[in-house]
């Protein structure tokens, strides 16, 4: 009776035990694959230079056109 609700007690936990480890490493590959998608979309600019110096050229991108607009329809800055 005892080796009983002893095996079915083992069998529940190493079958939990397969299930976490499972999922953990589920888990951990989607982690790596996201990981390769964001390296493999930073925008890079002229030089090389990603992240930081990029967001910087994509404001004087933005601060360009605002003047070209601001230009085009006749409004003096």
């Amino acid at each position: 009776m005892i080796s009983d609700y002893f095996l079915i007690a083992a069998t529940a936990l190493l079958s939990v035990t397969i299930l976490a480890t499972a999922s953990l490493r589920g888990w951990q590959g989607w982690l790596s694959l996201k990981t390769r998608e964001l390296e493999m979309h930073r925008p890079e600019i002229e030089g090389g230079a990603v992240n930081g110096a990029a967001r910087i050229e994509i404001a004087d991108l933005k601060e360009r056109i605002r003047k070209l607009e601001a230009i085009a329809a006749g409004v003096d800055l």
